[in-house]
């Protein structure tokens, strides 16, 4: 159908760029932020033991000038070091659970006008000045104290904090303002912020922590193609193009949706065992994966629940069931491709070879089509339908 054709060329254009649907998308990182990296030698200007490690520290420029440098031990202890361009004012660096400012724990460092260093830990309780209480927060700090340094234009903030278990993607909140605290050490609003998602993966010690979830992701990624990018597109195609096949499009068809919808659910478990671990920020993703799960438990739950192809109620029957699927074919090709650009982990070789398997279905959709309208295929004959189902449904989208 021609809806059908405009959805999958949607589907096309939105794989090149999702920007409405890119729960992390950041600025983009030009090449005067990546040489922030190598601005500097951290060794020699911070104390130790910041100065004994800083140097072999990856670095990952973050946002605006934000650059965070960072390693972790077997303890769970981890180093980090954040820099930004300074002038006045503070900057910080903030650990959330959910991405949200409220209820998230900073670190914010600042050089007075006097020219002193100051750093504190910060919990944000909710959004007033009065609801950012100095001296408390959820971040384990150890013994080694957190140091404020200002060497040319940069202001960095180091600090070593523990974490209960290793994350290898954590919510960091990035935040400045360009006016001083309070004498008290009362944050003044901030000018800027921002939310990202950090891969802590690269720290050392956490290798194991990176190909366990690498391999997961991966799993997970195939289950959805084979089954939202697959199998229910192709089960939609037989079901379509193939009427002149009595009862064997039938067949096909069930055959095909519902090993489809075993191969779905399979990837929404593996994504919620993803969610658990990593915690990630992806309120789009994981919504439109929830509510296609949804919609695919209720397509089996009307397959079970259709009326008699004689009563009235089977015209509204399927228009329900042919909408739902095309709607959920949609947005399943959608989210295939919000995950891939989140996950973020395989270059362009997933894009592209979902991207292949997307467009042999559409050329395939476009030539049967053709066909259809010349009346070659997909007209129902008078064979009799299978002895189980007196009058097969309609199940073309």
């Amino acid at each position: 159908m021609r809806t059908f054709l405009g959805f999958y060329l949607l589907c096309l254009l939105i794989g090149k760029d999702l920007p409405f649907l890119a729960a992390d998308d950041s600025n983009a990182i030009n090449d005067s932020t990546q040489n922030l990296c190598f601005a500097n030698r951290l060794s020699d200007f911070l104390p130790p033991p910041y100065s004994n490690i800083s140097d072999n520290m990856p670095c990952t420029p973050l946002w605006n000038t934000f650059v965070l440098r960072y390693s972790e031990n077997r303890d769970n202890v981890m180093t980090i070091i954040v820099s930004a361009l300074y002038t006045t004012g503070w900057v910080g660096i903030g650990f959330s659970k959910d991405g949200r400012m409220v209820g998230s724990s900073a670190m914010i460092g600042w050089i007075s006008k006097k020219g002193h260093a100051k750093i504190k830990q910060y919990y944000l309780q909710g959004t007033e000045r009065d609801q950012v209480v100095p001296d408390q927060g959820e971040l384990q700090l150890q013994k080694v104290p957190p140091v404020v340094a200002l060497h040319g234009a940069m202001i960095y903030l180091a600090f070593q904090v523990k974490f209960a278990v290793r994350v290898p993607r954590r919510a960091v909140i990035l935040a400045f303002s360009t006016a001083y605290p309070s004498k008290l050490g009362r944050l003044t609003k901030h000018d800027d912020k921002t939310t990202v998602i950090v891969d802590f993966s690269k720290a050392s010690g956490a290798t194991s922590i990176k190909t366990t979830t690498s391999t997961e992701m991966t799993k997970h990624g195939v289950m959805a193609i084979l089954g939202w990018g697959f199998l229910l597109p192709v089960g939609a195609i037989l079901a379509r193009y193939l009427r002149h096949k009595d009862p064997l499009w039938y067949y096909l068809h069930i055959g095909f949706q519902f090993t489809g919808f075993i191969f779905g659910l399979a990837a929404v478990i593996l994504g919620i065992q993803l969610y658990n671990r990593i915690q990630p920020i992806i309120p789009a993703h994981r919504g439109i994966g929830i509510c296609l799960l949804v919609l695919s438990i209720l397509q089996v739950l009307a397959f079970f629940a259709r009326p008699q192809k004689e009563t009235k109620m089977r015209r509204y029957w399927n228009w329900y069931h042919h909408w739902i699927g095309r709607i959920s074919l949609f947005f399943g090709a959608v989210n295939i491709f919000l995950g891939i650009r989140m996950a973020n982990n395989g270059g362009d070789g997933w894009k592209i070879g979902y991207g292949f398997v997307l467009s042999v279905t559409l050329l395939a959709f476009i030539v049967l089509e053709i066909f259809r309208i010349r009346g070659s295929i997909g007209s129902p004959s008078s064979h009799t339908p299978p002895s189980f189902e007196a009058h097969p449904s309609s199940t073309s989208v």
